[in-house]
């Protein structure tokens, strides 16, 4: 137990919220990947504030730097397989959208819903560009991001409901590594977020990280996933 609440644990996942008893109702499981460098925890308050909306938020951990995205891909679906609910949605940061879109191209998950992507840099990465250049730079970037750099998924695969949200708030290390295009959210730039096919595209006045945290963002992200359609009246931060 943790905090009073059931805490299931299977290899890296961790849902922060345990599944909901039966009620007779529909259940619209989501499940939430963070990206690069972060420990599953780091997505709780977006879990959180996802369940808030009647979704059952389930964190799911991966190694980001020492497994390529297939290894990871086939991880996320053979957790979703063992999810409860009627749909499942899916929710990735960053490095977590590109290994979403991998496992969509390998297969789609039964019961799939919708996908909402945090500030994926789909399209191509000025950053990714920069630090691949060097071997330090490549051991940061580890073997997901060396492995898209490779073999990207080029476009949403045909019809699947896939949604984007960047961030326009340009405070991030990215900075540091090279001169950004703006508009850009510190770390990846809003064109870089612009994958053909998505169904729905929206930027918010929010960080890279930032998303993780933004109230907005997670009622914009569970909009998309309920509805399937972003809140065109509440982009207010």
């Amino acid at each position: 137990m943790h905090g009073g609440r059931a805490v299931h644990r299977i290899g890296q996942s961790a849902p922060f919220c345990a599944p909901p008893p039966f009620s007779g109702h529909r259940l619209d499981t989501v499940i939430v990947l963070h990206g690069l460098w972060f420990p599953a925890a780091i997505v709780g308050p977006l879990c959180r504030r996802l369940g808030a909306l009647g979704l059952n938020a389930v964190a799911f951990g991966y190694p980001t730097v020492r497994r390529d995205l297939d290894h990871n891909a086939r991880a996320l679906a053979a957790f979703a397989a063992c999810m409860p609910g009627d749909r499942l949605h899916f929710v990735g940061h960053s490095l977590g959208g590109l290994v979403l879109l991998r496992m969509l191209a390998m297969a789609v998950p039964r019961r799939l819903g919708r996908v909402v992507l945090l500030g994926s840099p789909c399209v191509e990465s000025r950053v990714l560009d920069v630090l691949s250049r060097c071997a330090a730079g490549r051991a940061v970037l580890g073997a997901g991001l060396a492995q898209w750099r490779r073999t990207p998924v080029r476009s949403v695969p045909a019809g699947l409901a896939v949604a984007g949200i960047a961030g326009n708030r340009a405070w991030g290390m990215g900075r540091l590594v090279v001169r950004l295009e703006p508009p850009h959210d510190g770390v990846v730039c809003v064109a870089e977020t612009r994958l053909p096919g998505l169904s729905d595209h929206l930027t918010l006045a929010v960080t890279h990280s930032g998303m993780l945290f933004s109230g907005v963002v997670a009622r914009q992200a569970g909009a998309f996933l309920l509805r399937g359609r972003f809140d065109r009246g509440g982009e207010a931060p």
